[in-house]
């Protein structure tokens, strides 16, 4: 009997241990599922429209983007919800509309802390146990911007009320940071001191002969040129792109990670960067997943940039948060109608546009319309020599009706565009009785919006800007480089201001 009562204890022993060890097993498989969760690199281009090759841009070479796209998902209809960078990177930041978290002026707010009620996305994925990633030691300035108008650190932690960091390290992913997240800032195609020197060194320059230009921009040689030079910004930048990859490959990491490749808002030139026209709020949208989307997929449902954010939340395992305006794009409940465009304050020019749009149509309301889409403002008069080429063709009548729209003195307060039929936003279909109904209906649409994304707070701390005073300056103590302006040169937005910050430095002695 005392044999049989020490071999059931053994027995109650034994499944005990073997139960332990299970246990333990379990613990392992969850851990080992865990590490199965995806990478994520988001790469952000900046100031580009739709114009790689796989998007039909003619004149550019874009091997390594047109890889991605046949091998991922192109997306036609994605749109950011403001035209200009730092609002447009405050709505992605936070997966939320920039207006409703009262970050939608540009450079404002920069030592306001975020409503408690919101949180930057990478805090989210560092609590999910993802290594967090700021810019790429391979590609130019290394990619590492922010810009966003809430109060933040690069690096370190976030509580979002004494501690404000947003990513854990610098440049390099590694096996061992596994899953991680890599948010890389693409930075040439941004209007730069570097644009004629990446020219020069391009194998094979855009040819200006040849190249096809917008209906609404002059053929002007300064203005082809420097359309050109934009072309061949965007080819260096496919190069990295193709770096990017082939180090994802060489590291073991290529069919574990998806790659997201957008822009931050459209290109910087006439209509685009700045404007709620389409040039302004279109962007590229690729995704790369081998694992799990299918090779070459073309989508044309309407996507908001905030709808990425949530996206790379709902990729990671994360339950996407109520606060968040966007939606995971591959959820089944996936459903967006428009996309809701904001322009606010842009340096020194204060603005107050809306607009709803979507593959089919665009609605802009203006409610200050006496501001005209040229305002002369200082960055784009260092940075835009197509403005003052056609600036002067306006005032000389050498312009086309197509061309002369952006140079009026003002703006409608209502514009329509059927974009199945008028891609170039030329004919403003308000006063067409055909469109009442359209209209009407995207003018309740928008006052729907305005109540939905009504800002949690008012407080307003914009950042002073130096480069009117340094355009005036220039004007007249450096009249040589403001001809070379007027004939549409650029002359070097940061030289300028160099000499303009010695100049006030010397009369402060």
């Amino acid at each position: 009997m005392q044999i049989l009562k020490r071999l059931c204890l053994l027995v109650v022993i034994i499944c005990f241990v073997v139960s332990c060890k299970n246990d333990k097993k379990s613990d392992l498989s969850e851990i080992k599922e865990e590490k199965q969760r995806p990478n994520i690199i988001w790469l952000m281009a900046e100031d580009i429209s739709t114009d790689l090759e796989c998007y039909g841009m003619p004149n550019v070479k874009t091997p390594n983007l047109n890889k991605m796209a046949a091998q991922g998902i192109r997306f036609d209809n994605a749109f950011v919800t403001n035209p200009i960078c730092s609002p447009s990177r405050s709505a992605m930041m936070v997966g939320t509309h920039q207006v409703k978290t009262n970050t939608h002026h540009h450079r404002s707010n920069r030592n306001v802390p975020l409503d408690t009620q919101f949180k930057p996305f990478t805090k989210l994925l560092r609590d999910a146990g993802y290594t967090t990633i700021l810019g790429h030691h391979g590609v130019m300035k290394k990619g590492r911007k922010i810009d966003v108008n809430f109060k933040h650190k690069p690096l370190g932690e976030w509580d979002g009320k004494t501690k404000f960091g947003l990513f854990d390290k610098y440049d390099t992913f590694e096996k061992t940071d596994e899953p991680f997240f890599a948010q890389i800032q693409l930075v040439v195609t941004h209007r730069g001191d570097w644009w004629t020197d990446v020219r020069n060194q391009s194998k094979h320059p855009v040819d200006t002969e040849t190249l096809e230009m917008p209906l609404y921009m002059s053929g002007h040689p300064a203005i082809r040129l420097d359309w050109a030079k934009y072309l061949d910004q965007i080819e260096y930048m496919d190069n990295e792109v193709g770096m990017i990859f082939k180090e994802l490959e060489e590291k073991g990491m290529a069919d574990n990670t998806i790659v997201i490749f957008i822009g931050d808002n459209g290109r910087c030139n006439i209509r685009g960067k700045g404007y709620l026209l389409d040039p302004g709020l279109r962007i590229p949208l690729i995704m790369y997943y081998p694992n799990k989307f299918k090779a070459g997929e073309v989508r044309k449902e309407v996507v908001s940039a905030t709808d990425i954010t949530a996206s790379i939340i709902d990729f990671a395992g994360i339950e996407v948060p109520d606060y968040m305006t966007g939606q995971p794009i591959f959820s089944k409940e996936f459903n967006r109608e428009y996309v809701f465009g904001a322009r606010d304050l842009w340096d020194e020019i204060e603005e107050d546009s809306k607009a709803l749009v979507s593959g089919d149509w665009s609605y802009i309301y203006n409610a200050k319309p006496e501001v005209p889409y040229d305002t002369h403002q200082a960055y784009l008069e260092f940075y835009r020599p197509a403005v003052h080429i056609m600036r002067r063709l306006y005032q000389e009548d050498k312009l086309t009706e197509s061309q002369k729209l952006f140079f009026e003195p003002s703006k409608p307060v209502e514009q329509l565009f059927n974009m199945k039929e008028d891609p170039h936003q030329l004919n403003n279909l308000v006063e067409n009785p055909e469109y009442e109904a359209v209209l009407s209906k995207l003018r309740k649409k928008k006052q729907q919006f305005d109540k939905l994304m009504k800002p949690v707070s008012d407080v307003y701390e914009p950042v002073k800007m130096t480069s009117p005073e340094a355009l005036i300056w220039m004007k007249k103590e450096l009249p040589n480089d403001y001809k070379k302006m007027l004939a549409g040169e650029e002359i070097g937005f940061k030289r300028i201001m160099n000499l303009y910050k010695e100049h006030i430095k010397k009369n402060k002695k």
